[in-house]
Order: C-alpha cells, then structure tokens, then sequence
C-alpha cells in the first residue's frame, strides 16, 4: 500500500525567542515537506499561557521567513481545546494530587531510587481515592502494553513498557492544562500530518505517544529525530551560554544565508558560506537515501 501525500510541521512554543537549534530543527523540518513535494504545517504549541510571550508568535513567523522557510498553514493549540476535551473523555483516567515530592517519596519507600531519566510514578492515587482539596491532575491509566518505535532517520528503536518505564502519565494537569503528550497526537491526526521530524530528545517521548495514538484510534505518523545541536561558533545553545536567538542575529544585519550554512555544517554538511534554503534539499534527500532501512 503506497504512504499518503507527506504533510509535516514544525511545532514551536511562543514561550520566548526562537534559538539556533530550534531555527536547524525548523529547517530540517521544512527540508523533509518540500524534498517530498508535501504540505508543510506551523503549529504554535501554546497551551501554558502562563509562559507564553505574545510577541513571541510574530518574532517566530519572522524568523522562519528570513531563514527563507515558508508554511502553508498556521494553527495555534489554544484554538482547540475542544479537540483535547474530546480525546480526554475517551481515555481511562483518574485524578491526582501527588506533588513531585511525594511522587519521590513513595518511590523511595517503595523501591529504592528512580531508574531511568525520570520517575515513573507508582500509582498511588490509582489504588485510593486522591485527598480532596487541592487541585488535581488527571493521569492516563496506561494499558500493560509494550510500545516500539522506530525513528526512520537513525534506524534505533525506542521500547517501552508502558506499566514498568512510563507509568500512569499526566493527560491534565492541575490547573486544566492538557499536556503536550496528549494535545500533540490530537494535533498531528486532526491535520494530517504524516511525518514529523524533531529532536533526538523526544523520541524517548515517542512509545507513550503512539500508545495515545492506538489507544484513541489515531494514525502514527512516520518519525524522524534529528541530533541535537549542542555547538554554533564554538557556543553552546543556551541562554546562559550566551549563544545569540536567531531574532538577535536577524536583527544585527546577520546574512540569512550565513547562518543557512552554518546550520548545515552542524550537521557535517559542505556548503558554501552562503547558501538557500532550497539548495539544501539535495543534501536532506542524501540523508534519508542513506538512513537505516
């Protein structure tokens, strides 16, 4: 059966200005659509309103033109709670006040240390009924499933027990926020999308999302998870490194074609010291052409 047209996205959060590795992930994104001759997605990732900056929105839409990427449509997450509300109602959930601290100190007195990068919350509020009198989050009852992977740029696969590695995971949090788990599998199947390219960082988020995906009927879109780019002039990418936002380097005369290059020598890359964004399409074609089968 030959894949539907490819429709993909980048997905940022206007929570501030726009740094060097959210400006390669954007490329690279853009590259995937246009080399496949596909539909390419912005989606403003804006459900904490408590961090997000209004003039963060235009500053991204700056940025992503002068670095020449274009998009054919836009959408905001906060439009669509209804879609979220929807999806929530159709899952096995429970309320939940346990604080980060508590979550800790039930692990520790249950099983020693947390395993892993994080902690996989035991379940409290799963076999008793949460205290009343503070708000509470809703957690997904996960199934006692095992969930692989593939990311089909790097050929690795990432395995979870749902139950064992993961645990019961926040669908809501507390102050009604629905979380990004949830909102961007909702998201990504309310627009098509097919593939999506993002950080190395979230494919280890991948099995609890495709998990959503089957258990809400959802489609899984094909994943591809670029390297993280820890290094532009010798700076690392991070405000207290001081690496300089994209909106920074835009604003002080930078050429867009300079920082074009430079993102694509990050990725090992020879280019020019100047160079179009469409000029890169060859070179994302030789990437995929010898990505793992």
């Amino acid at each position: 059966m030959s894949r539907p047209p490819v429709t993909g996205r980048f997905a940022p959060s206007p929570t501030g200005a726009m740094h060097l590795g959210n400006a390669r992930t954007a490329l690279l994104a853009w590259l995937h659509s246009r080399a496949a001759g596909g539909r390419h997605l912005l989606r403003f990732e804006d459900l904490d309103v408590g961090r997000v900056r209004a003039w963060a929105y235009d500053e991204t839409r700056r940025d992503l033109e002068w670095l020449g990427l274009d998009w054919d449509e836009e959408e905001c997450q906060s439009l669509h709670l209804e879609r979220y509300e929807a999806a929530l109602a159709r899952l096995s959930t429970y309320p939940c006040t346990c604080t980060r601290r508590e979550i800790l100190a039930a692990i520790e007195d249950s099983a020693g240390a947390p395993h892993g990068d994080e902690a996989v919350y035991p379940g409290t509020c799963r076999v008793r009924p949460a205290p009343s009198g503070r708000p509470a989050a809703l957690r997904w009852r996960v199934p006692d499933w095992t969930v692989c992977v593939p990311d089909a740029l790097s050929g690795q696969e990432a395995c979870q027990h749902l139950r064992r590695d993961v645990g019961d995971f926040v669908l809501r949090r507390g102050d009604g926020v629905y979380a990004y788990h949830l909102a961007v599998v909702v998201d990504d199947a309310a627009s098509g999308v097919t593939d999506v390219v993002r950080g190395a960082d979230l494919l280890a988020a991948s099995p609890r999302q495709v998990a959503l995906q089957r258990a809400l009927g959802l489609p899984t879109p094909r994943y591809l998870h670029v390297p993280l780019m820890t290094d532009f002039r010798g700076e690392r990418l991070a405000k207290r490194g001081g690496a300089p936002p994209l909106m920074t380097l835009r604003q002080e005369g930078e050429a867009p074609g300079r920082v074009r290059a430079a993102l694509a020598r990050s990725l090992g890359w020879t280019v020019p010291d100047e160079v179009s964004a469409s000029e890169l399409l060859p070179l994302w074609q030789g990437l995929l052409a010898a990505a793992p089968a």
